[in-house]
């Protein structure tokens, strides 16, 4: 049977020839995932391999270019964690997929009546994380926590990703506002959603996006696109029009036609002119000239906002040519990450219990080596406060240092105060001015030191030399290491 094939059913939902939105909703979150995760939620029923199992999600290297990230999406992991279920409606459906043919009832009854009871440690949102630091910790049935994978990894990858390239751009504007435009350019109006939240959490001090502005409290920023300036015969007659309906906000848009005419038009709005908006052209340029158009005409209060397929790189270029240039619109390079557009975040198991043993479990693949049994990640501050070093060790090692992952959820239940938006962003502002200068660099080079503890070290080899001829580790080799030191 070919993998085409196992997907195909004469019972199969037809086009209804009217629209779906096909956005995500309470009812059907359940089904945004990968088949194969329900098709071993179906193997590991079926075979009673339902053991309580761990698995951390973290990312094996960092992107290109980049030298940290800032952990973002926590908030909707445990919003999916609590709210997923299997309706009926969803059931029948799978139920009737050739894959699942051979599987019993039971399986179905048992999925009719899930819910998340598992453990979740994981880091605070808008901390700053380094590669293979364990970022979410589940601790479940194997079962809970397999069937929870892919939504796991596409909600904390893609936020982490976008908050830690908003955090780029934000440190290249050197104190300058950055403001997140790029709803548009998003890959779907979901994803605007979300990438506005991850905006700001790294550092952006609004966005245009006015859903993710209502739901999250975040400050809505917006005024005039160029067809509002082309829909008039004179521009400005278009100015003053604005400047009527919003006398008390009225930023104009300068470049439709001649940006230094169009600038010397906006003077004559007067002191109720608030800023001006560059589109195009020489920015760089364009900005001094305007700057020395507004001053001379007593308006030294008009702000000037840069925007234009703007990035990080794009920022620190024209401010170090002595750009006048107040905040930035940063649009599809932010909300896309387009020089890294995707995170490698993975999830993997690392310890079962069987029995009441503990088994470490890991992946012995060439260049995909993972460490087993649950892990913490404890963070080193030299005297002045600034991070020194992290060391990635057993979660109950007693190391004098602060350990990052903390527990969020337990048998089901949040135990964790979730904090606003606003308080994720100040706690990712924390993390940035506690890290050291040069590894924000926007070409760092150096690595920030992250080191694995000698107890892990040791587990790990551990079990590689236990290791049997089918591939798993026959008994528990970290029992006796309580008491060791690094």
């Amino acid at each position: 049977m070919s993998l085409h094939s196992i997907c195909l059913t004469k019972d199969m939902k037809k086009n209804s020839g009217k629209p779906e939105s096909l956005f995500l909703t309470n009812a059907n979150i359940c089904m945004a995932t990968d088949l194969y995760q329900l098709t071993m939620v179906a193997g590991y029923f079926e075979c009673r391999m339902n053991h309580k199992s761990t698995f951390e999600l973290f990312v094996r290297d960092l992107p290109e270019r980049r030298s940290y990230l800032i952990a973002a999406g926590l908030e909707q992991a445990l919003y999916y964690l609590k709210n997923l279920r299997f309706s009926a409606k969803y059931l029948k459906y799978l139920k009737h997929l050739p894959i699942f043919k051979n599987v019993s009832r039971e399986l179905f009854d048992y999925l009719r009546d899930f819910s998340f009871k598992g453990d979740l440690c994981a880091v605070p949102e808008g901390t700053v994380i380094f590669a293979n630091e364990p970022i979410v910790r589940v601790t479940a049935s194997m079962i809970e926590a397999q069937v929870i994978e892919t939504y796991l990894l596409s909600i904390i990858n893609y936020q982490t990703l976008i908050a830690s390239k908003a955090s780029r751009v934000v440190h290249a504007a050197d104190g300058r506002e950055v403001i997140d435009f790029g709803t548009r350019r998003a890959h779907g109006p979901q994803a605007g959603v979300l990438a506005a939240r991850a905006c700001f959490i790294g550092g952006c001090v609004g966005t245009s996006n006015v859903l993710a502005a209502f739901e999250l409290g975040i400050p809505p920023i917006g005024t005039v696109a160029h067809s509002w300036v082309m829909a008039y015969d004179d521009e400005y007659e278009s100015f003053q029009d604005f400047n009527k309906v919003f006398p008390d906000n009225t930023t104009l848009l300068i470049d439709t036609y001649d940006t230094i005419k169009g600038a010397k038009l906006a003077t004559k709005i007067g002191k109720k002119l608030k800023g001006v908006r560059l589109d195009s052209g020489n920015i760089t340029l364009l900005s001094k000239k305007v700057r020395k158009i507004l001053d001379d005409a007593d308006l030294a209060h008009v702000k000037i906002t840069a925007s234009n397929d703007l990035n990080e790189y794009k920022i620190s270029k024209m401010l170090a040519k002595g750009a006048r240039i107040d905040s930035f619109g940063v649009g599809t390079e932010m909300v896309t990450s387009k020089d890294t557009p995707a995170l490698g975040g993975v999830y993997k198991l690392v310890e079962q219990e069987i029995e009441g043993r503990l088994i470490p479990k890991m992946k012995f693949s060439k260049e995909k080596t993972t460490y087993p049994s649950k892990k913490q990640v404890y963070r080193f501050l030299n005297k002045r406060g600034m991070f020194k070093k992290d060391i990635i060790g057993l979660a109950d090692e007693d190391l004098d240092a602060k350990g990052l992952l903390q527990p969020v959820m337990e048998r089901g239940k949040i135990i964790y105060k979730i904090p606003s938006v606003q308080q994720i962003q100040k706690t990712a502002e924390k993390n940035i001015s506690q890290l050291p200068d040069k590894f924000k660099t926007l070409d760092c080079k150096t690595k920030y030191p992250v080191t694995i503890s000698r107890k892990l070290r040791q587990v790990r080899d551990n079990t590689m030399n236990n290791r049997n001829a089918y591939g798993h580790v026959a008994t528990c080799p970290y029992k006796n290491y309580g008491t060791e030191k690094i």
